[in-house]
């Protein structure tokens, strides 16, 4: 299959790029997915988006919030750029026909969310992203330039190390160059070559699923990270997992995101015991610290009481504003028996956002020339070692939108200069082994299992290399057993998830400090004048 720029990933990076790339240019646009187009963490994302948009914030406000919570590690450059241009994004979805929540003047209702200083959370109630992604998707759908195919799988991407006679190919001068991906069509289970004459953008999203808990839906298994790296693109801060702090803990919510704006709202946290603890922790903010610090409270919590779980009170609220403002939270939980008007909602952290991935400039490039990144597979640097609330929605928009202008700039200088190098066919000689993938499709969990009780929310050097060892080991026998057979799509996602479950621990066991979401006990305290570098990995 041949195409102009090729999108991987459905979500709002993915979905925004699309659409500024059709505004601005000419070119065709097929954006993958593996599953259904609306499937995306975008479209679990229930907080918002955070935007300067009242005459009381400012960008400036907003790069402080984000720097503080980001302890140090910001790119200050691309938070400037963030805060600065979110606005006209913001302004770019209404354009869109994305339906935010309004006062009755008609003015933007404006939520807050932990580590923001004031009010700035733009959101369409308590679904935000599926409001976004609702939007978005329409806009797709009617743009006769951008087509959508839905459960096809990217598989690897196409480099200067797939081109048939690649050894006199990688000779030449500058970066290796992306062509496209190999694809599997899910339906009929063959791999085939998509061609993308200018661009690839590696949208996928996150790696929640590499943890036992996590908020993220089912596809998050790291894909994109996963691909990127092995094709040789840097990757940078994987130690830094933000864990929600509040999802909900009942083995039939599968981790429901409770939404940071509940605490926002006036929520507040209890132990086991009923008494309110994260004035003990963080006495000015409360439970409108950032995520890292509620996240490590609620742990030492569960330690110091052997709990399960906490408890998220808002039953001092009023009820009619709590089902106004929370109408998919109230009702889900009333789905499982509970009265959040009433009741106090039982929570406990889970893995929620990847804040490193792919490295990216400010304008969605990457080390690979043609090879572009945004959303949460990317790092921008915006995040640092922790993500402020809302930031992420944002920067997927923020940054796709500088990605396709930068890309509209260069097909401008590079007109009649399209290399089209004969490419390997893939290597369809693999032969099934049933008996086999049944040990091997244990792996995930076993992964998923070393993750939650060695690289979580507190983590130690010894804990570090345990995990390292085993995950290597299984690392190895799924890359072993993938070499000889056909690929299928949760083969394809174990092996991901085994190589971004080791890009983690790796990058976790180079960081010699305690630092935002990286907590260790062996280095209890954080010391900004002896270390402060990101941490890179690349083949």
């Amino acid at each position: 299959m041949d195409t102009d720029v090729l999108v991987l990933g459905s979500g709002s990076a993915g979905l925004f790029f699309a659409l500024t790339v059709a505004e601005q240019t000419r070119s065709r646009i097929l954006l993958i997915t593996k599953k259904e187009r609306s499937e995306s963490n975008t479209n679990y994302a229930q907080g918002g988006i955070a935007a300067v948009e009242s005459e009381s914030d400012s960008p400036e406000a907003h790069l402080r919030d984000t720097l503080i919570a980001g302890a140090g590690l910001c790119h200050e450059d691309a938070v400037r750029v963030l805060v600065s241009e979110g606005p006209a994004r913001v302004n770019d979805l209404i354009r869109l026909g994305a339906r935010f929540t309004r006062t009755k003047s008609g003015k933007l209702d404006l939520g807050r969310e932990g580590g923001h200083s004031t009010n700035r959370i733009v959101h369409a109630r308590d679904y935000t992203g599926r409001e976004l992604e609702r939007a978005l998707l329409e806009a797709v759908h009617n743009h006769p330039r951008i087509t959508i195919l839905e459960n096809h799988f990217a598989v690897e991407l196409l480099t200067d190390h797939q081109r048939v006679g690649a050894r006199t190919s990688l000779l030449r001068k500058g970066p290796i160059r992306c062509y496209g991906a190999y694809v599997l069509d899910e339906r009929t289970g063959k791999v085939k070559i998509v061609r993308a004459r200018d661009a690839v953008m590696v949208a996928t999203g996150g790696a929640g699923q590499a943890y036992l808990h996590t908020t993220n839906p089912s596809i998050a298994t790291g894909d994109g990270i996963a691909m990127a790296y092995r094709a040789g693109a840097r990757i940078g801060n994987m130690e830094f997992i933000q864990f929600h702090p509040t999802s909900l803990y009942t083995p039939e919510a599968h981790s429901f995101l409770i939404s940071e704006a509940v605490r926002g709202a006036g929520g507040i946290l209890l132990n086991q015991n009923g008494e309110r603890f994260m004035e003990h922790y963080d006495p000015e903010r409360k439970e409108l610290a950032p995520r890292d610090i509620v996240a490590r409270a609620i742990d030492a919590e569960l330690k110091r009481l052997g709990s399960d779980y906490v408890y998220l009170d808002v039953s001092h609220l009023k009820p009619k504003a709590i089902k106004e403002e929370f109408p998919s939270i109230y009702t889900r939980c009333k789905e499982l028996g509970l009265d959040i008007t009433t009741d106090p909602i039982p929570v406990v952290p889970a893995a929620h956002y990847t804040c490193g991935g792919i490295v990216s400039g400010l304008d969605g490039t990457t080390n690979i020339d043609r090879l572009y990144t945004s959303g949460e597979a990317s790092m921008t640097g915006v995040h640092g070692a922790n993500r402020l609330a809302s930031n992420s929605l944002l920067e997927s928009l923020v940054f796709s939108h500088r990605a396709a202008l930068h890309l509209t700039q260069r097909l401008e200088k590079e007109k009649n200069q399209k290399e089209q190098p004969r490419l390997k066919e893939w290597d369809e000689s693999g032969t099934e082994n049933a008996e086999e993938w049944v040990y091997i499709s244990h792996d995930r969990r076993e992964i998923q299992q070393l993750m939650w009780d060695y690289i979580g929310i507190v983590r130690s050097n010894h804990r570090l290399e345990r995990a390292y060892r085993r995950i290597r080991l299984i690392r190895n026998e799924i890359e072993e057993y993938y070499r000889r057979t056909k690929v299928t799509v949760p083969l394809l996602e174990l092996r991901n998830i085994a190589e971004v479950a080791l890009l983690i621990v790796r990058s976790a066991m180079r960081r010699k400090e305690s630092r935002g979401l990286h907590f260790t006990t062996d280095y209890p305290k954080t010391d900004n004048r002896r270390w402060h570098h990101d941490t890179i990995l690349s083949k």
